[in-house]
């Protein structure tokens, strides 16, 4: 995290675990033990907050605009899906696959995103979501088009650990995956790469002027984030045993947009609390008013808007700083 001295200098991201970064990630492992009726939507969670955290990569650190991440979470589920139901079920090399997959059509999308504008990166990105939506839907006989690919066995995790119907393995493998993404994630961002994206986001015009290939980071972002977001469509693919074809769909890419909004943009953890906070309420709501649900979640994200900026970690931030400046002597 960046921030300020005593004397005003400004100290540089470290990626040195801290205390509470341990007490963060004891709360899915408390999860497991106190809540074991949760599981299948515990891992639902961790799936979506690091599909979150790989958007985050591309807006909050790069500075890109995307409308169709969604792209690359579809693909990495229907390549895992498709191994599992033409006989290789084994699940890590799925995620590795699936991670290939989504960085080679990332890296070849990012050379049209990263030349235009805001506007343009916008449009790119949805056209290449809707057409692999598209694409998805007419091969019906690779991808089973609107009725989904379902017929697919998943092998045990490591030969020992079944994927049972508790979600007691998904819910470890997702945490597992997602907590080594993330240590990854944060060395990245930690890295003078990660400061030079942070730089060209704040002002791209003037990062040649320093001798930093600007476009060479942006692709290399865009391929990063797009290979993350083939792991979680991976993980949702093993730990469900069915893709459809809403894994590619605008609403996907939109609803995970507004978990990154909520949470807090370019802060690592906002993506995880942001999904974490996002579909704990909906699952309440579904269950309490199924018919207006989406009223409170528009309300909360507006109340979230207009009391603060950077979303719940950025109101979190704005407290400890007046809190701060009143025990200032």
């Amino acid at each position: 995290m960046t921030g300020r001295g005593a004397a005003g200098a400004v100290r540089l991201p470290s990626d040195r675990w801290q205390i509470w970064d341990t007490a963060l990630w004891l709360v899915p492992v408390a999860v497991y033990f106190l809540f074991p009726g949760y599981l299948v939507l515990g891992s639902q969670v961790i799936i979506t907050a690091l599909f979150a955290l790989s958007l985050d990569i591309v807006i909050g650190y790069a500075g890109i605009t995307s409308l169709g991440h969604a792209a690359f979470f579809g693909l990495g589920a229907y390549t895992a899906g498709l191994l599992a139901a033409h006989g290789w079920g084994e699940p890590l090399t799925g995620l590795v696959c699936a991670a290939v997959v989504a960085a080679v059509v990332g890296y070849l999308t990012s050379f049209l995103v990263v030349r235009g504008a805001a506007l343009t990166q916008l449009m790119i990105t949805l056209g290449v979501g809707l057409l692999l939506l598209e694409i998805a839907n007419k091969a019906t006989r690779w991808t089973g088009g609107a009725n989904g690919l379902s017929d697919m066995t998943v092998d045990k995790l490591l030969g020992v650990f079944r994927f049972d119907l508790e979600g007691r393995t998904g819910y470890v493998y997702s945490l597992v995956v997602a907590f080594a993404a993330f240590v990854l994630v944060r060395r990245v961002v930690s890295s003078p790469f990660g400061l030079s994206l942070r730089a060209i986001r704040e002002g791209a015009a003037r990062m040649p002027a320093l001798g930093a290939p600007v476009g060479r980071r942006l692709v290399a972002a865009f391929t990063f984030a797009a290979a993350l977001a083939g792991i979680a469509g991976a993980l949702l693919t093993q730990t469900t045993q069915v893709v459809g074809l809403e894994v590619l769909g605008l609403q996907r890419s939109a609803t995970v947009l507004i978990m990154l909004v909520l949470g807090g943009t370019g802060r690592l953890y906002g993506a995880f609390i942001g999904a974490g906070l996002f579909m704990l309420i909906q699952d309440y709501f579904a269950r309490r008013d199924p018919m207006y649900w989406q009223l409170w979640i528009g309300c909360l994200l507006v109340a979230v808007v207009l009391v603060g900026r950077g979303g719940i970690l950025g109101i979190a931030d704005a407290l400890r700083a007046r809190w701060a400046r009143r025990r200032a002597p």
